[in-house]
């Protein structure tokens, strides 16, 4: 989007990478370290950039952590929920307000296919992406009751070949740049939901349907 003539601001906790990613971006990039476990400080840190920025027309949140927790662990599912939970509403609210002032805006939030049903293997990391679904949803219903053309795009994704698989290799597991592609494709088309890849629709079908085993 950099070689688009957007101007871009990029915004994570790993300075190394982000800092990479920027040069492949294009000059006039901002970078950002956010911590999405540090809360209000990492609230601040958002509305301090949207600000400098001034007017915003695309917001992206595709920070995300999960883990494997059949052991129902304590550590790791408060991370989770910091991060997915707590840490997105953070990035969202400091978005909507953003683009509530301005008058417009473009809201995208990238959550998981696992937020179509509980998973015993990972209850806290599909219980998160399911309150991001329901979230966007609300916050789409706001904009419409306020009358104010802000779009908000929730991205749902199946498997993508990242290291948030943790080294399994999944059936229809997707590149990362096939899956970035079909995002910006729901992003340009200003859609409310996409399923990505498209073919997980038929599972996100399948799933509502089918009863639970046992």
């Amino acid at each position: 989007m950099g070689r688009e003539g957007w101007r871009l601001a990029l915004a994570a906790r790993r300075m190394d990478l982000l800092e990479k990613i920027a040069a492949d971006c294009g000059p006039g990039t901002l970078v950002r370290r956010v911590d999405l476990m540090e809360g209000e400080k990492a609230s601040a840190a958002i509305e301090s950039l949207l600000d400098e920025l001034g007017t915003v027309d695309l917001f992206i949140i595709s920070a995300g952590t999960g883990h494997i927790n059949p052991e129902l662990q304590w550590a790791p599912d408060r991370d989770m929920l910091l991060v997915n939970v707590t840490g997105f509403v953070c990035l969202a609210q400091a978005a909507m307000h953003h683009f509530f002032r301005q008058g417009h805006g473009h809201l995208v939030g990238i959550s998981s296919i696992a937020a179509l049903r509980g998973s015993g293997g990972g209850a806290a990391y599909a219980a998160s992406k399911a309150f991001q679904s329901i979230y966007l949803d609300g916050l789409r219903d706001l904009a419409g009751r306020r009358k104010v053309p802000i779009t908000v795009t929730e991205a749902q994704p199946g498997f993508v070949d990242t290291p948030m698989i943790k080294g399994v290799r999944p059936f229809w597991l997707a590149s990362p740049e096939l899956a970035a592609h079909q995002i910006l494709r729901a992003v340009r088309r200003r859609a409310k939901h996409a399923y990505i890849p498209r073919r997980w629709a038929i599972v996100a079908w399948l799933l509502r349907l089918l009863p639970r085993a046992g």
